[in-house]
């Protein structure tokens, strides 16, 4: 970094190398394995569309369209939505179907025991909206929740497991929240496929099977959880059936009473009682906090990428802010002319990233309870001061966070929180051009652990940050408070071109996921790929300093290359779960990641 940078980020802020205690733990938990090329055999019941559709991923190419198109990581789930949308149905009804076969399929990823945050677009209206179904904090929470008796932080897995980890879930409401803004077919015809899957039974897929695999310790921990994952003592495999009629039942009575069937009452009471009876770390989730729960319908944070406007989820989510920077950063470099195997485009997304994490760590948090600098992190002028750090052609040794536009005066510490890389992502668009883009969540693979009536329950609450203060004694944003909706990662978003949606994309994969979406969308608008192309091509991802590089990938050629420009690298496993849907004058191309199990089926 030259004299004149170095001294602009004093002035901008505190320069950092986030600590390395973030850098270690969030690269000491394993990305949810890969999936390798799943056949039509794995999931039984697969129509001719949906064999078709991993043909298509199997050959890198897109599914196209005319009408509508739904894409989602497992393909029983896909299916279900896409019936939904060839009856006439509506992208929020189809994400019903889509969302309640998910967590049944594939329960370690999201489910009624967790949260999702959902971006829409209403074609009707050519508005956009975002509805916020983040899991909250018990209100007999405290800030020091998961600190020890000495005010240590506790170790991050003895927190996840068990009761203590447990946020009110959100997802129940959001599916009636959304159905009562915007569905169209009667909504207790939604929850059939579902109900039938569990009622009759659903073969396991090679991915679920070798999440319980290697997972097997701690599911084993609560008894419910080991008895449906381990029946008989023996871990399920691959092609096993599996019979699930408590979820079935739960789903009868969202069905017939609405989401209020999950919030009050016997379903609630099970759920409570599971977290406060978690052996060995109980937790204090109340009926109160149930019953208390509510969607927030808040307002898209967009922000300006070359002639595009990258529209997500704002605060509690960093997804859009943190998208939005390092795009309107890199808004101001030629990355098309450089190219997709270009190192040199390489530096200047992952530096982008790491002044954006920089922004990331010190301003972002639930709005609700904190103030947020929303429209100064993306506001133009300040990324373009912020993009004026990236001249130059080594990485730059150290970054801050910046001095963003607003009116307040606190000074926030930097947070080390780290959060898990598993959850699962959605993308639909229906035939009256409705675009839906949600992301959604158990947090860690398998959440708690601790499994209640047919699901699992989240462990929302280890993203917020274990301590209060940062080391200089500045008070961390994103502590827990009761009631607060933690901090995340999760970037739905909406591609818009002249106030009209091109793009529906989003990714699972803990704080990995901002680098993921970004990489799908220069991908696309910048080197012209394809949607498929874009989803599929290697992921290179620096949020706190290392270069990690998809290992077993074409990008370990440019390893060297970055490594010689002052990047320490990293080969590892990137297993994002983008899900993406292009919106072109030639009609709609769906793509799903090869690195999971999903697919697009369109019509």
């Amino acid at each position: 970094m030259t004299r004149f940078n170095l001294v602009t980020a004093l002035l901008m802020g505190t320069v950092w190398s986030v600590p390395a205690v973030a850098q270690q733990a969030t690269d000491a938990i394993a990305p949810e394995g890969s999936s390798e090329q799943a056949e039509a055999s794995a999931f039984a019941g697969l129509g001719e569309a949906g064999q078709a559709a991993l043909d298509s991923k199997a050959q890198g190419k897109p599914v196209s369209a005319d009408n509508w198109m739904v894409t989602a990581a497992n393909p029983l789930a896909v299916q279900a939505g896409a019936d939904v949308l060839r009856q006439g149905g509506s992208a929020a009804d189809a994400m019903i179907a889509v969302q309640t076969v998910l967590g049944l399929v594939e329960p370690q990823s999201s489910g009624l025991g967790g949260g999702a945050f959902l971006v829409w677009y209403d074609a009707a209206s050519g508005k956009l909206t975002t509805l916020d179904a983040r899991e909250t904090a018990p209100m007999a929470a405290t800030p020091t929740y998961f600190q020890d008796e000495n005010g240590e932080p506790l170790e991050f897995y003895d927190a996840v497991v068990g009761g203590r980890s447990v946020g009110t879930p959100g997802t129940p409401a959001l599916l009636e929240a959304a159905h009562r803004r915007w569905g169209k077919t009667n909504w207790t015809a939604l929850f059939a496929p579902a109900i039938k899957l569990a009622q009759d039974g659903f073969s396991v897929s090679p991915r679920l099977a070798g999440a319980v695999a290697d997972d097997a310790e701690r599911l084993g921990r609560f008894p419910a959880t080991k008895e449906y994952f381990f029946p008989g003592g023996t871990a399920i495999a691959a092609g096993d059936t599996i019979v699930n009629e408590a979820y079935g039942d739960v789903l009868r009575r969202l069905a017939d009473e609405g989401s209020d069937a999950f919030y009050k009452g016997a379903i609630a009471e099970g759920v409570v009682e599971t977290v406060r009876n978690a052996q060995g770390n109980p937790g204090l989730l109340s009926t109160e906090d149930l019953a208390r729960y509510r969607v927030i319908e808040r307002p898209a944070v967009c922000a300006q990428y070359r002639d595009h406007d990258i529209c997500g989820m704002g605060p509690p989510s960093s997804g859009a802010l943190t998208v939005g920077q390092i795009l309107g950063m890199l808004g101001n470099y030629d990355l098309a002319q450089l190219g997709a195997d270009n190192p040199e485009s390489w530096r200047l997304i992952g530096d982008a990233s790491r002044l954006a994490f920089a922004d990331r760590g010190r301003y972002m948090a639930d709005s609700d309870f904190v103030p947020v600098p929303t429209s100064g992190l993306v506001d133009s002028t300040y990324l373009a001061e912020r993009a004026g750090l990236l001249v130059g052609d080594d990485a730059l040794p150290e970054v801050s966070a910046g001095s963003p536009g607003w009116s307040h005066a606190m000074n926030w510490g930097l947070d080390n929180a780290i959060e898990f890389p598993s959850t699962s992502h959605i993308s639909i668009v229906d035939a009256d051009g409705n675009a839906l883009s949600m992301t959604t969540t158990i947090e860690n693979g398998f959440g708690s652990r601790l499994f209640t009536q047919g699901f699992l329950l989240n462990n929302e609450l280890t993203d917020f940050s274990f301590t209060t203060h940062d080391d200089a004694g500045y008070p961390i944003a994103n502590r827990l408070e009761p009631g607060k909706r933690p901090r995340s990662s999760m970037a739905p978003s909406i591609v818009m071109k002249d106030d009209k949606p091109v793009l529906v994309i989003g990714s699972p994969g803990g704080s990995r996921i901002i680098g993921y979406v970004a990489k799908a969308i220069v991908a696309h608008l910048d080197w012209g790929m394809d949607i498929q192309q874009a989803v599929a091509l290697p992921n290179i991802v620096n949020r706190f300093g290392t270069m990690d590089i998809e290992a077993g990938s074409k990008s370990t050629e440019l390893s060297q290359p970055l490594t010689d420009i002052g990047f320490e690298v990293n080969e590892r496993d990137l297993n994002s779960g983008l899900h993406g849907i292009a919106i072109t004058p030639d009609g709609l191309q769906g793509g799903a990641d090869p690195r999971r199990e999903g697919i697009a089926i369109g019509g």
